[in-house]
């Protein structure tokens, strides 16, 4: 029988999606499993960009521009400048989703063996992303005691080699939901300009900024413009996850360029989810607001349930939908397969996330957990109490 790839044995299974046999055969002996695993938001889909799906009436379904819909392409432009990011139907790349954006980002700009430095913890796919590129990631540390805030300058440099070619943040952060500031991104610039790399920066949770903090983006940092790629998707902005479109963007033509070659490998984004996210740019201001307060009553259900447990630890959260958990655990995956196989209060139970899949250094989030506030209050509060009721009785607490 012929084997497998190398790559394809390395390519790591993900965190967030392997313990779903274990929450199948739970709710088989009728156990209601709360989903706080996964970023898949309960909020409803804009009803205007609904709409203008069941109103589409396509004789054929065809290809568009490798790049994007050129009418998409120039809404979007609209939608940046409400943010003062200036930017041009030229300089995008329409994709499958954000993760192909990623993908194209590390394959246009990094050769096989060259290096990616990413703060940990981060986004658990960016590895497969790196697997799949032949890119190496070079993990530098942020702790939880300061709520992961951008490591010293001092770790970057250290972690510089001549095979560093990139460095990549997630802003608000996926998982940690830490907010980077204009001070942090500013001493960044200077790294870049000073090694000559390039800055890779994932704003899909832009919107998912609480407390009346400013979001500041990569692109409004001056004179980095040919060092910058932005990568963006609609999927949690509008809750449009299964629309799969997301967007690369930057002023360096080559890298735009080098980009499409890749985009028109694989053809064309999807039709229909273009032709949604186009109308999703004209979803009122008032939308936004309503989510953001549901969410930021989430967090603080979330971030205050966790820091009243005994011996449990959640630092505050600046953006997105997540937070990074310690507990009194051995082991999180072990704890997260137990709370599926061997728990439930009252018939019920709640699903995480080990937060070791989002480290690259192997030992690292041993004692966390990744929390997605995707359910309602009342959902989150009963997923909450589960939590403190789980961590009196599982048998490796510490």
């Amino acid at each position: 029988m012929p084997s497998i790839s190398l790559k394809g044995k390395a390519m790591p299974a993900s965190p967030i999606r392997k313990l779903v046999p274990f929450s199948d055969e739970a709710k088989k002996r009728g156990i209601k499993v709360y989903h706080l695993n996964i970023g898949q938001p309960d909020i409803e889909t804009p009803a205007n960009v609904l709409d203008k799906i069941r109103q589409t009436d396509l004789k054929v379904i065809e290809y568009s521009h490798s790049a994007g819909i050129p009418s998409y392409r120039k809404k979007l432009v609209e939608y940046y400048m409400k943010f003062g990011i200036d930017v041009k139907p030229e300089e995008m790349i329409v994709t499958t989703g954000g993760s192909e954006a990623i993908l194209f980002a590390m394959n246009s700009c990094l050769d096989p063996g060259e290096e990616i430095i990413i703060p940990e913890p981060f986004y658990a796919n960016y590895n497969g992303f790196s697997m799949t590129s032949g890119v190496v990631v070079k993990p530098i540390d942020s702790f939880i005691e300061d709520g992961f805030a951008l490591p010293p300058m001092k770790v970057f440099e250290e972690a510089i080699t001549p095979r560093t070619k990139a460095i990549m943040i997630c802003n608000p952060n996926n998982p940690t939901g830490y907010l980077y500031s204009r001070e942090e991104l500013e001493l960044l610039k200077e790294i870049v300009l000073k090694h000559d790399l390039f800055l890779f920066a994932d704003e899909v949770y832009r919107e998912f900024v609480y407390d009346g903090l400013p979001h500041y983006s990569v692109m409004n940092l001056k004179g980095i413009d040919q060092n910058v790629v932005l990568l963006d998707s609609v999927s949690k902005r509008y809750s449009l996850c299964g629309a799969r479109i997301g967007v690369l963007i930057s002023k360096n033509k080559d890298v735009v360029s080098t980009a499409l070659k890749f985009a028109q490998a694989r053809l064309s984004p999807p039709t229909f989810g273009q032709i949604a996210s186009e109308e999703a740019i004209n979803t009122p201001d008032e939308y936004f607001r309503v989510v953001l307060a549901e969410y930021h009553d989430r967090r603080n259900i979330v971030v205050n349930s966790i820091n009243k447990m005994e011996g449990c630890f959640c630092p505050n959260v600046g953006g997105a939908f997540y937070a990074v958990a310690r507990l009194p655990i051995d082991n999180s995956d072990k704890f997260c397969q137990w709370l599926l196989e061997g728990f439930n209060y009252n018939g019920q139970t709640v699903m995480l996330a080990p937060a070791t899949g989002f480290y690259s250094t192997p030992g690292r989030g041993i004692d966390e957990v990744r929390i997605s506030y995707v359910l309602n209050v009342n959902d989150l509060k009963a997923s909450m109490k589960c939590l403190e009721e789980a961590l009196k009785v599982y048998p490796g607490r510490k």
